[in-house]
């Protein structure tokens, strides 16, 4: 199956890197490399982009996909979170720009073999990296109930991740749950009827939660921003697309902080902690999609995107 992938808010994201034409550049969740070859075309021969990704069919999609810009391109295969591990391994220090778009590609999500959509029956699987030993099915029938039920609460949002817990315990106590079909039917039986014709598909917030909870990506996504934000350039931007509010949360709450990280009481006249900014928030709101995008590519709907610009200090 080819690795086909819409990027989401391109234009936006390309603007908001505000891109030198001989910096550095990473994008840290490459993907098809849609996002990528548009960085690379306003790069000189003096410029350098950095893709990393965990999948590899996306490595393979994208190394051919950028073969035409050269030397200029280094792709990696890992989980974004060693990026600046891996940047100061090839003795880059600071970079213009950082790209994460935290979506699940449309590769991933139309390929059954994958196992991450509830639209087809297909083997449990739901791994960004292929060479991980555990997969969705792990989860799914090793869980206790009790993190059954956390996961689908915290990571799903979902009302009823009691009820869907209890359901799927239940269900492989007689045989072990093995398909993206089973887990649906039973997830189905725990949601009301009435809550499945208006609230959209009824599996789509289990999914997400089993998902997320497997590729740590809350983990990794909050782990990963401080020091994305400290290998940036004076004036060096990170551009992040969220697709759900838990994502979306971490990522402006890490912005913020970077902007203003003064833990003294407001009360205090001056600050005594001795926390300096790091940075400019750019987007007070997220970036959303147009109309036209939305119309264009329903996938794009619950996309937003945020920009921080780093600011250093003398002496830094």
């Amino acid at each position: 199956m080819e690795f086909k992938h819409k990027s989401v808010l391109l234009d936006e994201t390309i603007e908001g890197l505000d891109i030198k034409p001989d910096g550095i550049y990473v994008d840290g969740t490459l993907g098809g490399a849609g996002h990528a070859v548009e960085v690379c075309k306003k790069l000189t021969a003096k410029g350098r982009f950095i893709g990393i990704d965990q999948d590899q069919d996306a490595i393979i999609a994208a190394s051919e996909r950028l073969s035409e810009f050269g030397e200029k391109v280094t792709v990696i295969r890992s989980n974004y979170c060693y990026a600046v591990k891996k940047l100061r391994e090839m003795g880059i220090e600071q970079v213009d720009g950082i790209l994460l778009d935290l979506g699940v590609s449309s590769y991933q999500l139309d390929n059954p073999d994958r196992g991450f959509t509830y639209r087809v029956d297909a083997p449990l699987d739901m791994r960004m990296d292929q060479r991980s030993t555990r997969t969705a099915s792990d989860i799914v029938n090793g869980y206790e109930e009790r993190e059954l039920y956390r996961i689908i609460r915290d990571y799903g949002e979902d009302k009823f991740a009691k009820n869907i817990a209890k359901h799927i315990v239940r269900a492989r106590a007689e045989k072990p749950i093995e398909t993206t079909g089973e887990l649906t039917a039973i997830i189905r039986q725990a949601i009301p009827m009435k809550m499945q014709v208006s609230g959209g598909h009824p599996a789509k917030r289990t999914f997400q939660a089993i998902r997320i909870e497997l590729n740590h990506e809350l983990e990794v996504l909050r782990d990963s921003l401080d020091e994305m934000v400290d290998i940036l350039s004076d004036r060096g931007r990170i551009c992040i697309i969220t697709f759900h509010s838990l994502e979306d949360r971490i990522v402006k709450n890490a912005f913020r902080k970077n902007e203003d990280p003064c833990i003294c009481p407001k009360n205090f006249p001056v600050c005594v902690c001795g926390r300096k900014s790091k940075g400019k928030v750019i987007t007070r709101k997220p970036i959303l999609p147009s109309a036209q995008e939305m119309e264009e590519n329903p996938r794009a709907k619950s996309a937003k995107l945020r920009i921080f610009q780093r600011i250093r200090q003398d002496g830094e």
